[in-house]
């Protein structure tokens, strides 16, 4: 019996961050392109500077309806229409807004770029905003905000973003609205929105996959390139303030098993030095399975399935030459734990963070981090999705091009003393506020006993 030859492995090839061409159209918009041969899916990200911040008082949640409502008919087409024209190209197309701004996205074979891409366009150029339409979205908004509370991590992240940040800040408040916001939502209110916000000189498109045969100057200047607009004017960022006053807040959930616990304040964002260092110290404290959170709560206590911590910039604006960076990151430890374990998890989660701000991080550790943050990342960037979306981040970070390309040699650059310095700095003991959703009753004597931060709660 003949059997083939076992197959060896090829010589490695170095690997970098795809470096994107940088250029603009006519009309203002600013165009990042990357040219990734075989990537025969093309990803377009449109980012427009129109933050929530920008919402209207008393209308939180309209710039999220106002981009649902872009794919929702045109005025060529109905939303019937547009939707067949789509799936035609064999195109995705969606659509949401965030703290910096809106997105649009859309994935579609290079041989009907051409096609999409003028859907695209069709869509921010003259969008149709009927009342039915504006109407439909509300509504099925207010359907999920049920959903939403029901959720425990959900409903702890509302709890943390309101414990942190001024009432009078628009972070502060669910970043899709509220019932009584969305209700006075309607057509002319989207459409003044968009009048006021939606533009070209606002919005830079990032374009990655293979272009082989495609004449994109010519594609972008026929679509959007035609798309028409006054010019922005320039925003200003305020900075982001939080008040980390270390503290347990529970919401009440009685009769729950298990306990949703968010655990969390802000700190540097990308712009600062120490980012690298801080992505690398929070990995090791809770990134993978092996991370010190889980080998303490999960493998030698059992009290949960895992436990992360991480760092998620929320907005970051050009810094300032006198301030600094006027942006921040949510740095959050995130799980949950079954009702009887919410004291004694508590307890030794708190003992893994004295013990790391005491005795620090390992060489391993930081070792096993760096191999699995920097190796991974060539599989992380392989579809044109994930750079798009990437290159795209940048943008609304206002961010170098290169930027995740030097990341990763920053990274490797980092050492243990200065990992553990990173992240013991990112989650001091007496300056994290504590989300736990779960059954007050059986929980608020045993966390009120640990001495981590005065107790309250409030209902679910």
């Amino acid at each position: 019996m003949q059997y083939h030859p076992q197959p060896t492995p090829g010589t490695a090839r170095p690997w970098a961050f795809p470096a994107p061409e940088r250029g603009s159209l006519p009309n203002g918009i600013t165009v990042l392109r990357c040219h990734r041969p075989g990537q025969q899916v093309v990803a377009v990200e449109i980012s427009i500077d129109a933050p929530l911040e920008a919402e209207p008082e008393g209308l939180d949640g309209v710039a999220t309806i106002m981009s649902r409502a872009l794919s929702e008919g045109t005025d060529k087409q109905s939303a019937e229409e547009f939707a067949a024209e789509l799936e035609r190209c064999g195109a995705t197309l969606d659509a949401h807004a965030d703290h910096p701004g809106i997105r649009v996205s859309l994935e579609v074979p290079a041989s009907r770029l051409a096609k999409a891409l003028g859907l695209v366009a069709e869509a921010l150029r003259a969008p149709a905003f009927t009342d039915s339409e504006i109407e439909r979205l509300v509504r099925n908004r207010l359907d999920e905000i049920p959903h939403e509370q029901a959720n425990p991590a959900r409903r702890a992240a509302k709890q943390l973003s309101k414990e942190l940040f001024p009432a009078t800040a628009r972070i502060s408040r669910p970043r899709l609205g509220t019932q009584e916001t969305l209700e006075r939502i309607d057509a002319a209110a989207v459409r003044a929105f968009y009048d006021a916000h939606i533009r070209p000189s606002a919005a830079t498109a990032v374009v990655v996959g293979d272009l082989t045969g495609i004449d994109l100057d010519a594609l972008l200047a026929e679509t959007i390139g035609d798309w028409t607009g006054t010019p922005a004017t320039p925003r200003p960022v305020p900075p982001i303030t939080a008040d980390d006053t270390g503290r347990v807040v529970i919401v009440d959930r009685p009769g729950a098993v298990q306990t949703q616990l968010l655990i969390g304040r802000i700190g540097a964002d990308r712009h600062e030095s120490v980012w690298p260092a801080q992505v690398l110290g929070t990995y090791c404290l809770g990134g993978t399975l092996t991370s010190r959170l889980d080998r303490v709560l999960r493998e030698e206590k059992g009290y949960t399935y895992g436990v992360r911590a991480f760092a998620q910039v929320l907005r970051s604006g050009a810094p300032d030459p006198v301030t600094g960076s006027t942006g921040a990151a949510m740095l959050a430890i995130s799980g949950s734990v079954d009702t009887e374990s919410t004291g004694p998890a508590l307890e030794d989660l708190w003992k893994v963070l004295r013990t790391l701000a005491a005795e620090g991080l390992t060489d391993a550790e930081r070792e096993t981090a760096v191999q699995n943050l920097v190796g991974v990342a060539p599989l992380k960037f392989e579809t044109a999705a994930s750079v798009a979306s990437t290159l795209a981040d940048q943008v609304e970070q206002h961010l170098p091009d290169d930027y995740q390309a030097t990341l990763y040699a920053r990274l490797a650059e980092t050492g243990t003393v200065e990992a553990t310095a990173a992240v013991v700095s990112a989650f001091p003991v007496d300056r994290l506020v504590t989300v736990l959703v779960g059954d007050a009753s059986r929980i608020e004597e045993p966390v009120r006993a640990l001495g981590i931060g005065e107790v309250s709660v409030v209902t679910g």
